[in-house]
């Protein structure tokens, strides 16, 4: 019996990995070079990866492998401290040492495997590896450039594999890796519900209720590979294409708040978007502080994000809430600069304007925003609240922040205080 046909007797024997993993969670037979599950939230991608990696090392396939996610803190608390983690999934005869200075996993027969991050694509120029495992690419800063550098470095070894795990969006490079399905790429696909045992049942609930036929559920719990629905404002090419993981120094920063009319179970949620300008006019949208709140709470809030950020303005619409809005901020704290806006036109009408400039690249997000960007890919110019039976809060609030900061007003006026 060969070596690795041994190491997989014993695991079974064990009651290892393989004998407690779903089939779509086992690598797939035959001579391929880039194995990609295509899953949705909770479907187990993973401790799948997890159990790859252990494989490879346990049967000596690999003995150098990148553990390569969206960023170094991705790395460390998801592949490798995480609950479906490296350490916590291996075996207590075969447990690796992981040094976090050295970013450095090291088994007790010698493998190695180092954590990367999307953000510094550059530290996979060096080295060498016969295995990689790259989790959430669609979530990568620079994707690119960072697959890139990784494909580079696999060159040891006999037949160097990687293993891709995420989430899809409809990025350029995973659409160019789906293409090579069934030539060297093999692809699985699974959505969140498949590993529902394993899910708290509140959970699934919840995600069903909240998110199931809407866009952004498809995409994240069934793991459809969605295309940008040509009628919208926005397309999410062009948030992709210019997306950033830091902002430059801003000379103006507001919070934007749309607030619900009601605080109950069915009630729409409050948008609070944070977003900044520089010298040059360049708009960086900075959080999405947005959900579900009482009016004290999405007040906090706020006034939270304003000092996080050390924001010049809070401005919120009171076309519902009228003077409330700005008594329920003051009553927190009395000296942040206020604006209050009015919505004379309608909702398609405001953002229009806020659309063009992202076409014409002059706006960046800072990391994902999954939630408001699914809105802002499903806003049509002929958006009809009652057609869709939800309103856009977190566009709304993007629309005023951008609104604010792209127009002839933007300059720095403080109100005065009201004490």
């Amino acid at each position: 019996m060969t070596s690795i046909a041994a190491a997989l007797a014993n695991a079974l024997e064990d009651g290892g990995w393989r004998a407690k993993a779903r089939l779509s969670q086992l690598p797939p037979p035959g001579e391929w070079n880039g194995w990609m599950i295509l899953a949705g939230r909770g479907f187990g991608k993973t401790r799948a990866g997890a159990g790859w990696v252990h494989e490879l090392v346990e049967t000596r396939q690999a003995g150098r492998i990148a553990l390569v996610a969206a960023t170094a803190a991705d790395a460390r608390d998801t592949l490798v401290e995480g609950v479906s983690g490296l350490l916590n999934t291996a075996p207590a005869w075969n447990r690796p040492i992981y040094e976090s200075s050295k970013r450095r996993l090291t088994w007790p027969n010698g493998a190695v495997a180092t954590t990367f991050s999307s953000e510094e694509a550059d530290r996979l120029r060096g080295p060498e590896h016969d295995a990689a495992w790259a989790d959430e690419l669609a979530a990568w800063t620079d994707v690119q450039g960072t697959w890139d550098m990784l494909q580079f470095g696999l060159r040891l070894g006999k037949r160097p594999r990687w293993l891709v795990t995420t989430t899809p969006r409809p990025i350029k490079l995973l659409k160019e890796l789906l293409v090579r399905q069934g030539r060297d790429v093999v692809v699985t696909r699974g959505s969140t519900f498949e590993n529902a045992a394993n899910l708290a049942p509140t959970f699934l609930a919840a995600v069903r209720q909240r998110y199931e036929g809407t866009r952004l559920g498809r995409q994240e719990l069934n793991a459809e590979l969605l295309s940008d629905n040509p009628g919208a404002l926005w397309q999410l090419d062009w948030l992709d294409r210019d997306r950033v993981s830091a902002a430059p120094d801003l000379r103006r920063i507001v919070v934007a708040i749309d607030p619900a009319v009601s605080n109950n179970e069915g009630s729409d949620e409050t948008g609070i978007i944070v977003a900044g300008v520089t010298r040059d006019d360049k708009i960086y949208v900075l959080e999405d502080c947005s959900g579900r709140y009482a009016p004290h709470e999405w007040a906090a809030v706020a006034i939270a994000a304003y000092r996080r950020h050390k924001a010049d303005r809070i401005l919120a619409e009171i076309n519902n809430g009228g003077a409330m809005v700005e008594a329920t901020i003051r009553a927190l704290d009395h000296r942040v600069s206020f604006k209050a806006v009015h919505a004379s036109r309608g909702k398609v009408v405001r953002a229009e304007p806020i659309a063009a400039l992202y076409e014409q690249r002059k706006v960046h997000h800072v990391g994902g925003f999954d939630v408001l960007e699914d809105q802002m890919c499903a806003f049509t110019s002929d958006f009809d609240r009652a057609k869709v039976g939800y309103s856009p809060d977190r566009v709304d609030a993007l629309v005023w922040a951008l609104t604010e900061l792209s127009g002839p007003q933007n300059i720095i006026i403080r109100t005065p205080l009201r004490i």
